[in-house]
């Protein structure tokens, strides 16, 4: 499917679970190691809607920052997040759902992902420190180091009542999470 750019996103066939499923925004949320990727590309394999790693949206700046350790700050994730809006934007007008992985740690972040009237839904993934620490720990080829949870975790405000958001424990195996997703996406 192109976009205005005219380049184009791989679509997948939807899979017969997604059969009752509305396509919609879906924004995977949670601090680094809470398994968004893990559950973002799980459900782009059983939806067929199109994905976007929201780390790939990171400034280059933002990268480097964080591979050195430094945490983010409101000035250095305005722009990602607008980046972030941008490629929800697209998928709305385009009509086809979308899943994007995105920390979203605070309210006023998930306001700039939801401008300009979007509704996406924040699944927000959360479980213990010590969990997220060993999970940081094993996982190789990722420029945020498991030094900045701590800073994450300081910055994190859990999605509140007056926002659209399925809070889920992240302690479950992936497929186990999944299901709870998709069975929640039908009545959504």
């Amino acid at each position: 499917m192109p976009n205005e750019n005219g380049s184009s996103k791989t679509v997948l066939p939807t899979q017969p679970v997604a059969e009752g499923i509305k396509k919609r925004l879906l924004v995977i949320m949670g601090v680094s190691g809470s398994g968004k990727t893990t559950i973002a590309e799980g459900l782009r394999n059983e939806l067929g809607w199109p994905f976007q790693e929201g780390d790939d949206l990171h400034p280059a700046a933002n990268v480097a920052k964080m591979a050195a350790s430094i945490p983010l700050n409101d000035e250095d994730r305005w722009p990602w997040l607008a980046r972030c809006q941008e490629w929800l934007a697209e998928c709305e007008q385009a009509g086809t759902g979308g899943i994007l992985t995105c920390s979203a740690l605070k309210h006023s972040y998930r306001d700039v992902l939801r401008k300009g009237g979007l509704d996406p839904i924040f699944i927000y993934l959360h479980t213990t420190e010590s969990v997220l620490l060993e999970r940081l720990k094993r996982r190789r080829g990722h420029y945020m180091p498991p030094t900045l949870l701590p800073s994450q975790l300081q910055t994190l405000e859990a999605p509140g009542t007056d926002e659209h958001a399925l809070s889920i424990s992240a302690e479950a195996n992936p497929a186990e999470t999944i299901a709870e997703i998709l069975s929640y996406l039908k009545t959504a």
